[in-house]
């Protein structure tokens, strides 16, 4: 089921270059999280695609494949921001999405479409959008069977929205260096 989600946070965006999940692996993809609030539109929208997407994958049996799949990151694509150490998680869901650089059948998939505020295009150098920032974007959720059998989501447009505080990919320090300088160099010690 297709939707539009607004006003979302972006988390560990790929979205211009397609990256192996894991390196090796030759099935490379985009990839976005998105950050929701909890009780926002966004958030009734997708719970709703995904109990409407169970319903018609699993029929009966969809309360009970639910109820496993539901906190598990390699089966469910909605989850518990508070279950991550990571910024900006903390009281949000997440949804992380993918889109894979390859079809079924090996030929290669269309990219996702990034677009600014007013429709158009952007690419990698345009520096949005932006880890912390916020996006609106066109996803899919979807329900495998099988025994990777589990709620996923894919994307396909992202427009940035807004700017946000960038998340940090942490601040580099000195602390695990010793002070290794000797005679002249002694008087720079001090600068690092």
């Amino acid at each position: 089921m297709d939707l539009i989600i607004k006003n979302v946070r972006l988390s560990f965006p790929d979205l211009f270059r397609a990256v192996e999940h894991k390196p090796g692996d030759g099935k490379p993809r985009w990839n976005a999280t998105f950050l929701v609030s909890p009780g926002s539109d966004a958030d009734k929208a997708i719970r709703a695609a995904i109990q409407a997407e169970a319903t018609a994958e699993w029929k009966e049996k969809a309360a009970g494949m639910l109820k496993a799949c539901a906190g598990q990151t390699n089966k469910f694509c909605y989850l518990d921001g508070d279950t991550k150490q990571y910024e900006g998680y903390a009281g949000m869901m997440y949804l992380a999405t993918h889109r894979a650089a390859k079809l079924r059948n090996g030929s290669p998939n269309t990219p996702p479409l990034i677009i600014d505020t007013n429709k158009r295009p952007l690419d990698e150098t345009a520096g949005r959008p932006y880890p912390g920032c916020y996006v609106n974007a066109k996803v899919s959720i979807y329900c495998q069977k099988g025994e990777n059998a589990g709620v996923r989501a894919s994307f396909s447009v992202v427009q940035f929205a807004k700017d946000g505080d960038a998340f940090s990919k942490g601040t580099p320090t000195d602390d695990e260096f010793d002070n290794i300088a000797e005679g002249a160099d002694a008087e720079f010690a001090d600068i690092f």
